[in-house]
């Protein structure tokens, strides 16, 4: 009983501490969820000043949702996306633990790398949007420059159909790969070097000791980077919206795009309120699928 006392006065004590807090979530997060909710049910325009009469008089049910799951657009954005998950996920992975890996070997000027890595993540959506932009430019663009070089000539990256997502996908893994090595990095630094040298006396080669040791051991971290990159993925909209604008001919329209346009430059704000919630369902669907299937490859230690 005293105990139960104890940890009550604890957690009185702490309430002041967490109010702002607390404060800062419902206002800038749960409210926020709250208003979106109601304007997905709604033909509101956004143009208007928003208030709860305001939602009751322009109250359309579920209009918007038998909408947007009626028409083909919301399908295309849906598989655009997943066409960029499908290409963005395995080279983001790959290039992240490749990062990882030299930044873990040990290396001279190991330091100097994490600051060069870690440089993209820092800049912003903006800037590196621009800057891919300028070098896939089919005209006068350092990547295609590079390519003639070998005497290959360089595809028109952002105003093909075919090759503007896989543009998208190399600005984004280039900007990503830093932030999650340097996870993968500090998932590397806590594997006990004791399994190491165990595999090294058995006479165990690297890729072994990769195989066996090193990834079942970072599974967790793995598995943290998974979710992570993919709810980011589902919500790409920067570098859409600056290299493309969507385009060419829709071929890179994804789902923020989507809902940024109808909310902005369509003004049907409730539109892109059901789109929104849309999506995260999606995206909360896969979340819980994926918590399913880590029982099947995650290795915490006890």
């Amino acid at each position: 009983m005293a105990m139960k006392n104890k940890e009550r006065k604890k957690i009185i004590q702490a309430i002041p501490f967490m109010l702002p807090s607390i404060a800062g979530m419902v206002l800038f997060s749960l409210l926020p969820m709250l208003i979106a909710i109601a304007l997905s049910f709604t033909g509101w325009s956004g143009l208007g000043k928003f208030s709860f009469s305001m939602v009751s008089k322009q109250f359309i049910g579920l209009e918007n949702y038998q909408r947007l799951l009626s028409k083909g657009e919301f399908w295309t954005a849906v598989g655009h996306v997943l066409y960029f998950v499908v290409l963005y996920l395995p080279l983001s992975f790959f290039f992240s633990m490749l990062v990882a890996l030299i930044l873990n070997s040990g290396r001279k000027l190991s330091g100097l790398y994490r600051i060069l890595y870690y440089i993209p993540v820092l800049t912003s959506w903006v800037a590196a949007s621009l800057i891919w932009k300028w070098v896939l430019s089919s005209q006068y663009g350092v990547f295609n420059s590079i390519l003639s070089i070998f005497g290959m000539q360089g595809p028109d990256w952002l105003t093909s159909k075919y090759w503007a997502m896989p543009g998208i996908v190399l600005a984004s893994v280039w900007k990503d790969m830093g932030f999650y090595g340097l996870y993968i990095f500090g998932g590397l630094r806590t594997i006990d070097t004791g399994y190491y040298e165990a595999a090294q006396i058995d006479g165990a080669g690297k890729w072994v000791t990769l195989t066996r040791i090193t990834i079942p051991l970072l599974s967790p971290t793995l598995f943290y980077c998974l979710i992570m990159s993919l709810i980011n993925a589902f919500q790409i909209f920067p570098q859409v919206q600056i290299m493309t604008g969507g385009g060419p001919n829709g071929a890179t329209q994804v789902p923020v795009e989507r809902i940024y346009t109808y909310a902005f430059s369509y003004f049907k704000m409730g539109y892109a309120a059901a789109f929104s919630w849309l999506l995260f369902l999606i995206i909360l669907a896969l979340t819980l699928i994926q918590l399913k299937a880590q029982k099947a490859w995650v290795h915490y230690e006890t």
